[in-house]
């Protein structure tokens, strides 16, 4: 898959589940549930113990089916592995330009964090294919809003904060796509692996139904 085709895919899925787990039983398991609720573009972060190796991991078991990427990149040596793993794109919680740089030469998207009017514009500018607004949870749609009013040109990926009640809210708001993490995957006493399929399809449902 191309980058163009990757940048395609995330858009036309509208969104990206970050997953953090504490070993790779727990975090295959996630993805797998995830897969079922028929959520296909899934972020690994750097900050989950062998992370290098879920990836790898996660690609073979899943092949086409999902979409894997590595978030918090924040270095171009972690990049360059994470790509050599299998990740089909870069994102990072900040702007760094040696990871834009390993994610142009390696030919996978690569999602930069940003937060202010100047930070965005700064890592459009740098080359991003996707600016990530972290964190979005923060100031919520309406400042994501504000951030697309001067920039309908830069496609927004709120992440941070973002649930599933107010998911539709920032693609309303002018996002292309919104990244989901602990409101989405934790877990709570008694839930099991099916409630969480459910919660995904659900959130999908709520964004599909956008025009």
């Amino acid at each position: 898959m191309s980058a163009a085709e990757t940048l395609e895919t995330i858009q036309r899925e509208r969104v990206v589940a970050v997953l953090r787990a504490a070993t790779a039983d727990e975090l295959m398991e996630v993805a797998k549930a995830l897969l079922d609720g028929g959520l296909r573009c899934l972020e690994f972060t750097m900050t989950t113990p062998n992370a290098l190796g879920m990836i790898a991991a996660g690609t073979q078991r899943f092949g086409a089916e999902l979409l894997l990427g590595a978030g918090t990149v924040t270095d171009a040596a972690t990049a360059d592995a994470a790509v050599t793993a299998g990740a089909r794109f870069l994102v990072s919680p900040v702007l760094k330009a040696e990871v834009i740089g390993v994610a142009k030469r390696r030919g996978v998207p690569v999602m930069p964090g940003a937060f202010t009017p100047a930070e965005v514009l700064a890592a459009w500018e740098a080359g991003a294919d996707l600016v990530k607004v972290f964190p979005a949870g923060r100031l919520g749609p309406g400042y994501l809003k504000d951030l697309h009013g001067p920039f309908p040109h830069i496609p927004l990926m709120p992440t941070g904060g973002v649930g599933l009640h107010d998911a539709a809210a920032y693609l309303q708001a002018g996002a292309v796509a919104v990244g989901v993490g602990g409101n989405l995957t934790r877990r709570a006493a008694g839930d099991s692996l099916a409630d969480l399929s459910a919660r995904a399809a659900r959130l999908l449902q709520s964004v599909r139904d956008l025009p």
